[in-house]
């Protein structure tokens, strides 16, 4: 029961968390849409106490943000939809891989299925990769002899799609250093995001190649003695299959790639909806950098952190977006995933097993 009680008190803390970060980006974009506002009605917005600065940015901030958002014609919206329906099912096709390397032939339906039940829970689990928790449940419960490797080929679809992204940022980057040395910004974020391309490189060759038991002979043995060791270890030569298995890192990173050039096509039909004109190039970078920190399990979907990745990128003095547009823009990115994570539920509510899985939780 303490147990349960701490695991609450952890969610909902994360849950506030979010919030927290939700409401600052949206006081400090609303604050400065209503301090415009009093200037350019010849009104001294510095003699105003807080308490009143605060009711002026929450009354006149809402509106300005909502007759932004309705700027974006519908052909975008529905292009945007289609766009993000497109990455699912991308997805689909390389988690599909996965499988077939395990010898797991799952049907293209029922995975993609899992997937859109998977992409619900998304929408209000940790980070933007936490309805991969309910991806391995379901898959484990597709095969009675195969479950620990059931449950590796979602955490490789996962590794593989978190690589893929930060090589995609990492090169895109090359073509924007105008970009990155004029912008301090992203120049700091982009030396995050390389800095976890080393790393996650040198996670994907352990894991597919090994290596540390090559030099080290009584690492197996050491693996053994851990808690649930025997399962680390039968995960572990789950993973050297994928490293075995000819070709498949290079399919995998190509799908992955086609995966993000279309995530970054989504955000851009939404900016020129906006009658914004980021360049393409410079999205390439950026937005594959934002997608790969609002997936750090810090709040709920990355809500809070991503809006203030994108405000903080595309607001900055090389792109000169405003503040109320960025943040628009990703609430508008957020409302497509967010629309077929409602797909995904309805999935969810008439799939199988439905009733046990309930149980479980």
């Amino acid at each position: 029961m303490t147990r349960e009680l701490q695991r609450l008190g952890n969610t909902l803390l994360r849950v506030l968390i979010g919030c927290l970060l939700l409401a600052w980006i949206f006081h400090v974009i609303f604050r400065n849409e209503a301090e415009q506002l009093a200037r350019h009605q010849g009104l001294d917005w510095d003699q105003w106490t807080r308490a009143e600065q605060w009711r002026q940015a929450w009354t006149h901030g809402p509106p300005a943000l909502w007759e932004t958002l309705t700027l974006v014609p519908p052909g975008a919206l529905l292009l945007s939809l289609l766009l993000m329906a497109i990455t699912i099912l991308l997805g689909v096709a390389r988690w599909s891989m996965a499988l077939q390397v395990q010898g797991l032939h799952l049907g293209g339906w029922r995975a993609m299925q899992i997937s859109f039940v998977a992409h619900f829970f998304n929408s209000f689990l940790l980070g933007s990769t936490g309805g991969d928790l309910m991806k391995a449940y379901y898959a484990a419960r597709e095969t009675h002899h195969k479950k620990t490797e059931a449950v590796v080929t979602v955490f490789v679809d996962r590794l593989m799609g978190l690589w893929a992204m930060l090589l995609f940022a990492g090169l895109m980057l090359l073509p924007n250093l105008p970009l990155v040395a004029a912008n301090e910004r992203i120049r700091l974020l982009g030396l995050v995001i390389l800095g976890l391309l080393a790393a996650c490189t040198l996670l994907v060759a352990l894991a597919f190649y090994g290596g540390v038991s090559k030099g080290w002979s009584g690492a197996r043995g050491w693996l053994r003695r851990l808690p649930k060791g025997a399962w680390l270890e039968r995960s572990l030569e789950s993973c050297r299959q994928f490293g075995k298995t000819p070709w498949f890192v290079v399919k995998a990173l190509a799908l992955s790639m086609a995966l993000n050039l279309v995530t970054v096509l989504q955000v851009f039909v939404l900016s020129r909806g906006l009658q914004q004109s980021v360049p393409l190039m410079a999205l390439l970078a950026i937005i594959p950098m934002i997608i790969c920190l609002s997936a750090i399990p810090v709040t709920p979907s990355g809500l809070g952190v991503r809006e203030n990745l994108f405000v903080f990128t595309l607001a900055g003095p090389s792109l000169g977006v405003p503040a109320t547009i960025a943040l628009s823009l990703s609430l508008l990115a957020y409302a497509g995933s967010l629309f077929w994570s409602l797909v995904g539920g309805v999935v969810y509510l008439g799939l199988k097993d439905r009733r046990r899985l309930r149980q479980e939780e």
